[in-house]
């Protein structure tokens, strides 16, 4: 098991497949990155592009959307094809009823690198990201070069009581009153103001953008769904550490805040225990948002990890020996984790 950091070195990106992306670059770093969309199955995914070179797809969290991966990818396009989708129901992609679930946004993840022409990429995921990033790699391990969780959901049953909360009996109908639109109107200005003169912070603008996100009804329909498919009033219901083991060849990253209130840092020891050979990095003075709120020391740390790792090639013995082996303490992982269901 790798050594425990607090943080990474700067580093030199290494080689891989390659990604050619055009356009031109604008004047602020949201328009340097505008939003462009693509047809799946009827519906349209809004997703960002930039930069040329291995593809590192790029995952957010639930109410969030891909413009919280714009400072990470303002500095990874010198030397990466940066891609950072919009989830079916988040940001500026479709927002219909139906399967909000971890398996059909890592299916969808999928079929979007398929219409991009990209094979394989580095998968990057942030809280619910980090989930659909586990269920990717489970579902495609032939697409996943490497894997990178960032404070990661799915891996324990502990998370904030206020996302608890929202999943209880008819909480759709209460979140109007929680989210009215004349505090998004309000907030704004507010926003602006404090960020023009330098004052607040990255994480507080983070979920200022998500509040401000479920003002919005078909927003509120879609995170609902969303928050129902992965957490129950006990806790996260979907967890993905009896199969950890699975990535036992995969190159592994594991990055947290020590100041994260959402999901506990104990998530993050429990992963690097459980996955053979993975990093972990643990940032201290951040909270969930180490890649807005720290995105220089983040970025130095993702280098580092891809200078230093070869992309995992998918041997079907390898992966036939390791499920017939199971894992090693899977009398202890069964009395850990029959608390809901799994992945």
């Amino acid at each position: 098991m790798a050594q425990v950091h607090t943080k990474g070195s700067a580093s030199q990106p290494s080689g891989g497949r390659r990604a050619r992306v055009n356009g031109a670059k604008e004047a602020t770093p949201t328009e340097e990155f505008p939003v462009e969309h693509i047809s799946i199955h009827g519906h349209q995914i809004g997703y960002r592009r930039g930069g040329e070179g291995p593809v590192l797809l790029l995952l957010h969290g639930i109410a969030g959307s891909s413009r919280t991966w714009v400072p990470a990818m303002t500095l990874l396009q010198s030397d990466y094809t940066v891609l950072a989708p919009d989830f079916l129901g988040h940001g500026a992609s479709a927002k219909p009823p139906g399967d909000y679930s971890l398996g059909n946004h890592a299916s969808a993840m999928r079929d979007f690198l398929h219409l991009l022409d990209i094979d394989r990429a580095t998968v990057v995921g942030q809280s619910f990201g980090g989930g659909v990033a586990m269920q990717f790699a489970y579902q495609f391990p032939e697409r996943c070069e490497r894997l990178v969780f960032v404070d990661a959901g799915g891996l324990g049953r502990e998370v904030n009581w206020i996302l608890r909360l929202i999943t209880l009996p008819a909480a759709e109908y209460v979140m109007p009153v929680l989210f009215p639109a004349f505090v998004r109107d309000w907030g704004d200005p507010v926003a602006r103001f404090l960020g023009g003169r330098g004052i607040g912070n990255a994480g507080a603008a983070e979920m200022w953008r998500s509040y401000r996100s479920l003002t919005e009804a078909d927003n509120r329909r879609a995170f609902v769904r969303t928050m129902r498919a992965v957490i129950d009033p006990g806790g996260q219901s979907v967890s993905a550490v009896d199969r950890l083991y699975l990535t036992a060849h995969m190159p592994t990253l594991i990055v947290w805040g020590d100041h994260d209130r959402i999901i506990p840092l104990d998530h993050a020891y429990r992963a690097h225990e459980a996955i053979p050979n993975s990093r972990l990095e643990v940032i201290e003075g951040v909270g969930h948002y180490p890649h807005v709120e720290e995105p220089v020391r983040f970025v130095e740390i993702l280098r580092d990890f891809l200078r230093t790792t070869e992309p995992a090639k998918l041997d079907p013995e390898e992966l036939r020996d390791l499920l017939r082996q199971g894992r090693h303490d899977e009398a202890e992982c069964t009395s850990r984790t029959s608390a809901g269901p799994q992945l």
